[in-house]
């Protein structure tokens, strides 16, 4: 995982954590995972990272970007 992103993950002991890429330790830690997804995505704009959504099996979801996008593609 690059460091400039947040995951959302389901945690070890119940629950759900939203963690920075590379780090061991949650940034924060909800009941529900759709807290988690509310306050991940407000920490990744606040901080300008890739926001991932995974679910109870670890896949992918959903994600956003709330980072500098380098590509300039039109449309």
């Amino acid at each position: 995982m690059a460091s400039n992103q947040h995951h959302v993950v389901p945690a070890a002991k119940g629950g759900w954590d939203v963690k920075r890429a590379g780090s061991d330790k949650a940034s924060a830690h909800t009941r529900t995972k759709q807290a988690a997804v509310d306050l991940g995505r407000e920490i990744s704009r606040n901080q300008g990272t890739e926001f991932i959504i995974h679910g109870k099996d670890g896949v992918i979801q959903g994600s956003d970007s709330h980072g500098h996008d380098p590509r300039n593609i039109p449309g």
